[in-house]
C-alpha cells in the first residue's frame, strides 16, 4: 500500500491533474468533459499523497445515474500506483459517501484486477451488458447495505 495517502473531494484546480493521469482523458474530449462535470458536481474524489496534495494517485466518481441508484462509473489509478492500495482507499471513500441501500458499479469482463477489488469489498455480480466494447461485456456489480 502507498505509505501515506489521503482521499478528498476534488476541486476545480485538480481537473488538469486528473486529466494528466487518465490516458483516455488525454485523447478523448468526452472523458475530459466527464471529469470536469463530476468535479463541478461534487461527485469526484481523489487520492493524493499526504505530503503533496498536488500528487494525484487516482480518482473515483460516485453519482446516482444508474436508474436513480448510487453508482460508481469510474475508478482510475495512476499506472505506477496500481496494486498499492490506492483503488481500495478510493472505493472505501466512495462507499462511505454512498448513503444508499445499494451501490452499483461495472467493469469489463476482462478487467480482472477491478473484479478482484470489487470481490474483496463484497460486491457481487448483478448482470451484464453486451456490445459496449466489442467482445468484452460490461459486468454490473452491486453491494447491498443493511
Amino acid at each position: 500500500m502507498t505509505s501515506q495517502l489521503t482521499v478528498r473531494l476534488a476541486s476545480n484546480s485538480d481537473i488538469g491533474r486528473l486529466v494528466d493521469l487518465d490516458s483516455i482523458a488525454k485523447r478523448e474530449p468526452m472523458r475530459r468533459a466527464f471529469i470536469a462535470q463530476a468535479v463541478t458536481a461534487g461527485q469526484c474524489w481523489i487520492a493524493a499523497e499526504a505530503r503533496d496534495a498536488s500528487m494525484v494517485l487516482g480518482y473515483g466518481v460516485l453519482d446516482f445515474s444508474f436508474f436513480g441508484h448510487a453508482f460508481i462509473p469510474l475508478i482510475m489509478v495512476r499506472d505506477s500506483q496500481r496494486r498499492h492500495g490506492v483503488g481500495s482507499a478510493i472505493l472505501r471513500t466512495l462507499q462511505s459517501q454512498c448513503g444508499a441501500a445499494k451501490l452499483f458499479t461495472s467493469t469489463n469482463a476482462s478487467n480482472q484486477p477491478m473484479k478482484k477489488l470489487l470481490g474483496k469489498f463484497g460486491f457481487i455480480e448483478s448482470g451484464y451488458v453486451e456490445n459496449l466494447d466489442e467482445g468484452d461485456p460490461e459486468i454490473i456489480f452491486v453491494k447491498h447495505y443493511p
